[in-house]
């Protein structure tokens, strides 16, 4: 048995998995509250309808929680500032300014008659309608809001969507037989990198990049062998995905190549690798396929604001400017202006695009075929991110999915230090066996060697 320390030494995977999780959920205890985003209004308010608020008392609730996260932020920016740090705090007075502010513009709406759908009219009608067709994380909310009520509920919800990102993480790699290190680093680079950064922000982007990650799970199984389950994880996700985001889009299908086979298997063997994998991966790429025309047809079937109406909304700045005449020109034009820009500031700090290189060699080296669902679940971050060409959008949040790929990506390429001469019938090929002696558990890759030995 390999020796890891006192710390580790016998310890199953799932208490390391446990150990990271609460850690993370404890240190998010140190901001419960100003982490809300203009779209937290909107969810919020609509999953306090769906409870059984009326449009007054859902918006009461909602600009209750908004100003005090304000005043919260106000508090602490205030005590750090070299100049004002002796006077009262001015949370009273941000609470009285949001307030005032906020019920100006809702009570105007409602006295129009703005009273249609679940969402609080803190937005113009058209920019509604975007909000109204996102019912699955309002939905989501609704339980939490309603046992420990809208802070901590808000707080627990996302915290609990996050660690599930993190814990599915973990299970990605471990079904690609990843060691348990490894797998754990996967788990780790989930809470700290941005896509943890934004999955604990209260707004449909955590379940959106734990939806993914769940359907890259079933890619996984799927090359497996384990069809079931993984079509039904694909297709739960993609259904899922649809009442949280409609606009998402599931990985390409791709047929298994010969990368993955070990070199020291004969060719009638490859042959029937291949053969073996050829039939999950078709099936759950029908139900990928399935899922996107479904998107489609449903979207158009339930009236769900079109691509152009999406497109005069980032024209227009939410409607308040007169649409746009030739708004497809204009896409053309700022999209060109966007990446140049995009790039230019990733290049003076390039860690971004350098994790995404290092996740994509990583996958793509170590296990190919999952690499390219990998790949294209990140590039669906960057075509949300070219629908939405806005440089001034907080947080990245926009192509905060490519994250996933560094998060799969750079594990497998720690695999590499972590387990260098083990090579087993799903890790990248390797030279044919010649020692003599008897194959440990480790040699052979299995589970059970994975889950006894973390580290050399």
């Amino acid at each position: 048995m390999t020796v890891v320390g006192p710390f580790v030494k016998q310890r199953p995977p799932r208490f390391w998995v446990a150990v990271l999780a609460a850690a993370f959920a404890l240190l998010q205890l140190a901001n419960v509250t100003g982490r809300d985003t203009p779209d937290t209004k909107n969810y919020l308010s609509y999953a306090l309808s769906l409870r059984g608020a009326n449009k007054h008392e859902a918006a009461a609730a909602t600009i209750d929680y908004v100003c005090a996260g304000r005043a919260s932020v106000a508090r602490r920016d205030q005590s750090v500032n070299v100049v004002h740090f002796r006077e009262p705090s001015p949370a009273r007075r941000v609470v009285e300014e949001c307030r005032r502010d906020q019920w100006g513009w809702v009570s105007k709406r409602l006295s129009a008659g703005q009273t249609a759908g679940h969402t609080v009219p803190f937005i113009p009608p058209r920019f509604m309608r975007i909000f109204e067709a996102r019912p699955g994380y309002p939905v989501f909310l609704v339980p939490f809001i309603t046992v420990l009520g809208v802070k901590w509920g808000l707080w627990t919800s996302s915290v609990l969507i996050t660690v599930a990102g993190g814990v599915l993480a973990f299970l990605v790699l471990r079904t690609l037989r990843a060691p348990t290190v490894a797998s754990l680093t996967g788990q780790a680079l989930f809470y700290v990198l941005p896509c943890g950064t934004t999955s604990i922000r209260p707004m449909a982007e955590g379940l959106l990049l734990t939806l993914t990650l769940a359907a890259l799970w079933g890619c996984a199984l799927a090359l497996e062998g384990r069809t079931r389950a993984a079509t039904a994880l694909v297709g739960g996700s993609l259904a899922a995905l649809f009442a949280v985001k409609h606009g998402c889009r599931s990985p390409p299908r791709r047929t298994p190549s010969t990368a993955q086979a070990p070199a020291r298997h004969s060719p009638r063997n490859r042959a029937c690798a291949l053969r073996r994998l050829a039939r999950p991966l078709r099936e759950v790429g029908v139900v990928a396929a399935c899922g996107v025309a479904v998107t489609l047809l449903a979207a158009k079937v339930l009236g769900y604001p079109s691509e152009s109406e999406s497109l005069q909304d980032l024209l227009t700045a939410h409607f308040s400017r007169p649409d746009r005449s030739r708004p497809w020109s204009d896409l053309l034009h700022l999209e060109v202006n966007f990446w140049v820009e995009w790039l230019r500031r990733e290049l003076w700090q390039p860690f971004f695009p350098t994790a995404l290189l290092a996740g994509a060699w990583g996958a793509l080296r170590q296990r190919p075929d999952f690499g390219v669902f990998l790949v294209a679940g990140a590039l669906t971050g960057v075509l949300n991110q070219a629908g939405h060409p806005d440089i001034n959008i907080y947080g990245d949040r926009l192509i905060v999915l490519a994250w996933v790929l560094p998060v799969v990506g750079l594990p497998l390429l720690l695999e590499q230090v972590v387990r260098p001469r083990v090579r087993g019938p799903d890790t990248v090929p390797g030279p044919p066996r010649t020692d003599a002696g008897p194959k440990t558990a480790m040699d052979a890759g299995t589970g059970a060697g994975l889950d006894a030995g973390v580290a050399r």
